[in-house]
């Protein structure tokens, strides 16, 4: 579990720099050998991938298609953030966080962000990832459920994912509760309940 936790911190951290482009607001694309991904296509095909999926397509009517991205290597995050009814601090609807690609023993799909910390106790959320490789045509979905109940726990995660390699979109989307010290509640902990509106989006190459 140390070994992994080290490797897993490690991971996050490497993305602290390209997390601070995706809430600043959209990257400048490099001049040459930039892949890119229309987003419209690619939430086209994921609709297909989840045809029979009633939340997964609720999710998917939600998410703002225009536009390209740019094709990130794990470990990134998500070109475009998720929004939701509480924001990153609580206060309202805004800018909530970002879904994260990670080659942490194993290909994963995480989320990170929100106010607080993420809770031990996940009953009555469930925060969910659906995902499709453009180069081999699997798709999948997955709940996130893995994370460390450590003083500085902001990110949850899949079990690892046998996508194939290749290119692959894929958006997460649904509930997750958030907790921060109160000294006035019964546990010593506030809780809140983060719905997505907007799923957060990503196009990664393993």
């Amino acid at each position: 579990m140390q070994s992994f936790m080290r490797r897993f911190i490690t991971a996050v951290a490497a993305t602290s720099a390209a997390a601070a482009i995706v809430f600043a607001g959209p990257a400048v694309a490099e001049p040459t050998e930039t892949q890119t991904v229309d987003v419209a296509a690619a939430v086209s095909q994921l609709r297909t991938s989840v045809a029979d999926n009633p939340g997964a397509l609720a999710a998917l009517d939600q998410l703002v298609a225009d536009g390209t991205v740019d094709v990130a290597l794990p470990a990134q995050p998500f070109q475009i953030p998720a929004t939701s009814d509480i924001g990153q601090n609580g206060g309202g609807p805004g800018v909530y966080g970002s879904g994260i690609a990670l080659d942490v023993d194993g290909f994963r799909f995480g989320f990170f962000g929100g106010p607080g910390t993420i809770s031990p106790n996940q009953n009555g959320a469930k925060l969910e990832v659906m995902w499709l490789n453009l180069s081999n045509g699997q798709s999948g979905t997955a709940v996130l459920t893995e994370h460390m109940d450590v003083p500085v726990d902001t990110t949850i995660r899949t079990a690892p994912l046998n996508t194939g390699g290749g290119l692959i979109v894929a958006a997460v989307y649904g509930s997750l509760w958030h907790r921060w010290p109160d000294a006035g509640q019964p546990d010593g902990y506030a809780y809140r309940l983060g719905h997505i509106q907007q799923p957060s989006f990503g196009a990664v190459t393993r």
